[in-house]
Formats: structure tokens, sequence, C-alpha cells
């Protein structure tokens, strides 16, 4: 055996790493896209009654151009329908990835907050933070907020009113 060919395996296994982490690295950009227009379109459709290119490229600070190009993505993987000169719709899927998303958004910046992080500066990092968060750490955050803040045990708003009332 040649000294060349021994180190083809090890060459051949360094040169597929790279490759590989690209890879994902361009899967996760993706999929924060993703994340980002689905999260915009069901804030938008919540403020406004509706979503359209115009709103998304305002929110995104990105050209409409970008926007049409992303929102054929997302309609080809199934987030969105989208027909032209009228608002975009989230289906199903795009709902309930829209839901998670908005949910690991406020856990995040729930959690930062609570290290005293400034409301601006949490919404900010949070935007970041949410699309890389593990389930694992989503789980730990979740668990030292609990600990922070335990459910609250008072009286319901409702009964705390009627108690002060019936006490005049």
């Amino acid at each position: 055996m040649t000294r060349s060919t021994r180190k083809a395996p090890a060459a051949a296994c360094l040169a597929t790493q790279p490759a590989e982490t690209f890879r994902r690295s361009r899967r996760d950009r993706a999929l924060e896209t993703a994340q980002d227009y689905v999260e915009a379109i069901a804030d938008l459709s919540a403020a406004l009654g509706e979503a359209r290119v115009v709103d998304l490229a305002r929110r995104l600070g990105v050209t409409h151009v970008t926007v049409n190009r992303t929102l054929a993505r997302l309609k080809k993987i199934g987030f969105v329908n989208t027909m032209p000169y009228r608002a975009i719709f989230l289906t199903d899927a795009g709902h309930k990835l829209a839901a998670e998303c908005k949910q690991r958004h406020e856990i995040v910046v729930s959690f930062l907050r609570s290290l005293g992080i400034s409301e601006r500066i949490a919404e900010l990092d949070a935007e970041g933070i949410e699309h890389h968060v593990s389930p694992d750490t989503l789980a730990a955050f979740k668990t030292a907020l609990r600990k922070i803040r335990p459910p609250n045990k008072l009286k319901s708003r409702k009964k705390r009113c009627s108690d002060y009332v019936n006490r005049r």
C-alpha cells in the first residue's frame, strides 16, 4: 500500500466534513427564514386582518422581490397559500410553525428579562437566539422561569374584586 492511498480515506473524511457543515448551516438559515416569515404573516394577519407582500417587505426590511421569492419557496414546502395581488395565507402547517415560533420567542424573551435584560434588548437578542436554541435548552429556560416565577396561587382577579366590593 502506498503512502498516498493510506491518506486517502482520512482526506476524504476531512473533505466531506466541511460540506456537511455548510449544508446544515444553509438548511438552518432556510428554516430560520421560514420561521421569520410565518411568524410575521401570522402577526400581520392578526393585527391588520391580512398579510400582503408590501407589509412583509416593510416588516422584514427586504424588497418585495425577496418576499415573492421566499413566498414561492414557502408555498412549495406547504407553509403558505398565495395568489397574485391577493393576501398571503398560512396553511395549517404554517399556523403550527408560527405558533411554535411565537411560543419559543416568548420563552426566550421571558428568560432574558428574568436575568435583568431590558425589554428592548431582550426582544432583539431573542430574535436570533430563538432560531438556534435546542429543545433541551428551551426546556431548561422554562424550568428556570417556573422556579423564578412560580404559578400564581393568588385568588383570581374576579374573586379579589368581589371580595373588595363585599368588604365595603
